[in-house]
């Protein structure tokens, strides 16, 4: 069996110059592909939800549009739990709590039912990379807003050379993998 290391070193591609020029994107979708290897992902990122005896202490799971919904509704799977997406503005259906956060260039905003959560519910967030950590940041305060607490955050690829671990400091942070 390979080691999640090799998993990682091999599943993630980089593509030059995408979305746009000077941007080196990981592109996840050769890790997604191979099953064995997607399965020890998905593992290794539900262990943020699991106690030292590998019990399950968390209630909910939640995603981060898009690719954080990928990886989170397995691991709410593997971890007896709900699972919770949170969503660009206007994609739910019900009433929602929203969050707004800055890019680059503007500003974003997130949304979560308002429902989504028992208070008191313990909650795993995971997403794919966490970059400068707007988006977890405004997740975070979503997820805190319904009278959730939040165990942690885990995501599958950090970049070291963005502030999002900065910008999260005090919060329960996992990465797979740092570059």
């Amino acid at each position: 069996m390979r080691s999640l290391e090799q998993v990682l070193t091999d599943g993630i591609r980089d593509i030059p110059d995408y979305p746009q020029a000077g941007v080196m994107f990981k592109d996840i979708t050769p890790l997604l592909a191979d099953h064995g290897g997607f399965a020890q992902v998905v593992d290794a990122l539900a262990e943020s939800g699991r106690d030292a005896d590998g019990n399950a202490v968390i209630d909910k799971v939640v995603g981060i549009e898009a690719r954080g919904f990928i990886l989170a509704a397995p691991v709410a799977l593997a971890l007896g739990a709900g699972f919770v997406p949170v969503r660009k503005k206007g994609k739910l259906p019900a009433a929602t709590y929203e969050e707004s956060y800055a890019l680059e260039y503007g500003e974003a905003s997130i949304e979560v039912h308002q429902d989504a959560f028992e208070p008191g519910d313990r909650v795993l967030v995971i997403d794919d990379v966490l970059a400068t950590g707007g988006t977890v940041e405004a997740c975070l305060r979503l997820v805190r807003r319904c009278g959730a607490e939040v165990v942690g955050t885990t995501v599958l690829l950090e970049l070291s050379f963005l502030p999002g671990r900065e910008r999260l400091a005090g919060e329960q942070l996992t990465a797979l993998v740092t570059v």
